[in-house]
C-alpha cells in the first residue's frame, strides 16, 4: 500500500487493503448463518438433516456473495488526501465522491472487528461535525496504515499542515480497568442476577417436572438476555484503557473485536454517573458520556458502547475524570432543590432521591433508588429548557423540568418539583446558559 505521506493532490487515489473482500465475505457468511440458526431454533430444530444442509449452503453462499460484493466495493473505492480535505471515491454503477474538509473532522476512531482482526486489518471511522450522516468509514486498512492515517487526519484537523508523516500524540494512561473487575461488577449487577437466577430456575423446573418444551419458551429469552449482558459488559469492555492526550481522551477496549475511540474535550455534552444498587455497597459506579454525533448512529456493537467512559470505577478516579472533562463540576457542592413530600404519589419510594441543582459551571440532576443516576450538564452545552405540568401535577402544585442535551445517556430532568421552584429553576438555567455561551 502507498504510504499516507506519499499521496499527492493529483493522485488517482489509494485503495483499501485487498483482503477487504475476504473479510466482507466472512461477515456476510456469519450474518447468513446466524439468521438461519435463529430460524432453526424457532422452527423444526436440529433433528432434520435439511436444516444442517441449509446451514452449510448459507455459510458457503454468504461467503461467496460477500466476497464478490466486497471485491467490487474494494475495486471501485479509493481515498485521496490533499491540502484541504480527505476525498473518498466509491460506487460501482453510481459514482460518489465524499469530501471531508479537515476543519470539520471531530474525531477519528479505529475499529477491529473479530474477522478483520484475524487478518491484521481495521476500519477507520471518521466523525464530522453536524448532520445525521456525520460518520464516514474506510473498510478495511492494515492496522499500521489505519493508525498512520488517523495521525495525519488529526494533525490536519488541528491545523498542522506540515509535510511528511505526522508524529504520534504523546498520551498519558489514566487507568486500565482489569478484566476481573469488569466480570465481578457484571456478576453483581441486578439484571445479570435476575437473568441467571431465572434461567437456573427454569432449567431446574423443566428437569423436575419434565416439561422441557414449555420451559424452552422462557429459557431462550433469558439466555439471550444473559448473553447480551456478557457481550456488552465483559467482552466489549475487556482490557478497558483510558488515556489522555492534548486533544482529548482515548478509549481502547474489547476482547474479540477491539476499538480505539477518541473523545475530544469540546464534544462532551454531559456526563451521567450510574450507581447500581449492589455496587453502592462497594463504592463503585459507572460513567457514561454524551458525545456530540455518536448517539445519532451508534456503532456495530450497539449505541451504548460508544457512551461508556468508565465501565466500573471508584469515586476518587471518577471524580478526577469528570473534573478532566467538565472542570468545576463538584456534585457535592451544588445547592439542591429536592422533590417535595406531596410528590410521593408519583414515586412512593423514589421521590426521596430526586433533586436538582446548579453552580457556576454545571446543572446537576439526581434520581433513582435502585440505580442512582446523577446527570451533569455544562451550562454552555444546554440546548433548551422545558417546563411540563400535567393535570395531576397541577392539582398537586408540581411540575417537571427538562434540560435538553443531545440524545444519549444523560437525562438531566427534575421530576415532580414544587411548581414555583421549577419555574424559578427554568428561568435561572436559561440565564446561566446564555451567560456561559456569551
Amino acid at each position: 500500500m502507498v504510504p499516507v505521506s506519499d499521496v499527492q493532490p493529483e493522485a488517482v487515489g489509494v485503495r483499501t487493503h485487498p483482503l477487504t473482500s475476504v473479510v466482507q465475505g466472512a461477515l456476510w457468511a456469519a450474518a447468513a448463518s446466524f439468521g438461519l440458526i435463529s430460524s432453526i431454533f424457532t422452527g423444526d430444530g436440529w433433528g432434520d438433516m435439511s436444516a444442517v444442509l441449509s446451514l452449510v449452503i448459507s455459510l458457503g453462499g454468504g461467503l461467496v456473495v460477500g466476497m464478490l460484493v466486497g471485491y467490487l466495493s474494494w475495486r471501485f473505492t479509493r481515498y485521496v488526501i490533499d491540502g484541504t480535505e480527505l476525498r473518498i471515491n466509491s460506487g460501482i454503477v453510481t459514482k460518489a465522491s465524499r469530501r471531508i474538509p479537515y476543519e470539520r473532522i471531530q474525531s477519528v476512531d479505529i475499529a477491529e472487528p473479530l474477522v478483520a482482526r484475524v487478518f491484521g486489518l481495521a476500519e477507520l471511522r471518521i466523525e464530522m461535525a453536524g448532520g445525521k450522516d456525520s460518520r464516514t468509514s474506510l473498510r478495511f486498512l492494515a492496522l499500521a496504515d489505519a493508525r498512520d492515517l488517523r495521525r495525519v487526519l488529526l494533525a490536519r484537523a488541528h491545523g498542522e499542515t506540515h509535510e511528511g508523516e505526522a508524529v504520534e500524540e504523546q498520551r498519558t494512561i489514566i487507568t486500565v480497568v482489569p478484566p476481573e473487575r469488569v466480570m465481578i461488577g457484571t456478576v453483581l449487577s441486578l439484571d445479570f442476577l435476575f437473568a441467571a437466577i431465572g434461567s437456573i430456575v427454569l432449567i431446574v423446573g423443566a428437569i423436575w417436572f419434565g416439561e422441557f418444551v414449555v420451559a424452552l419458551g422462557g429459557i431462550i429469552p433469558l439466555g439471550t438476555w444473559l448473553a447480551q449482558i456478557i457481550a456488552k459488559r465483559i467482552l466489549q469492555q475487556w482490557d478497558f484503557t483510558l488515556s489522555r492526550g492534548q486533544g482529548g481522551l482515548r478509549i481502547e477496549r474489547g476482547l474479540l473485536s477491539r476499538t480505539s475511540q477518541t473523545i475530544p474535550f469540546s464534544r462532551v455534552q454531559g456526563i451521567a454517573i450510574k450507581e447500581p444498587f449492589v455496587w453502592r455497597r462497594f463504592g463503585w459506579l459507572r460513567l457514561e458520556v454524551d458525545i456530540a454525533g455518536y448517539a445519532a448512529h451508534g456503532d456495530d456493537e450497539g449505541v451504548d458502547s460508544s457512551s461508556i467512559l468508565l465501565p466500573i470505577s471508584d469515586r476518587i478516579l471518577a471524580d478526577a475524570v469528570i473534573a478532566e472533562l467538565i472542570p468545576g463540576s463538584a456534585v457535592d457542592d451544588v445547592p439542591q432543590t429536592a422533590a417535595p413530600k406531596r410528590s410521593r404519589m408519583f414515586a412512593p419510594i423514589g421521590w426521596r432521591y430526586r433533586w436538582v441543582g446548579a453552580n457556576e459551571r454545571t446543572f446537576v440532576a439526581r434520581e433513582g433508588w435502585i440505580e442512582r443516576t446523577t446527570s451533569i450538564v455544562p451550562h454552555h452545552k444546554t440546548q433548551s429548557v422545558e417546563l411540563r405540568q400535567g393535570p395531576l401535577q397541577r392539582r398537586r402544585r408540581l411540575a417537571t423540568i427538562e434540560v435538553h442535551t443531545p440524545q444519549g445517556p444523560v437525562d438531566a430532568d427534575g421530576r415532580n418539583l414544587d411548581e414555583r421552584d421549577a419555574r424559578a429553576i427554568v428561568l435561572a438555567q436559561l440565564d446561566r446558559a446564555r451567560a456561559a455561551r456569551a
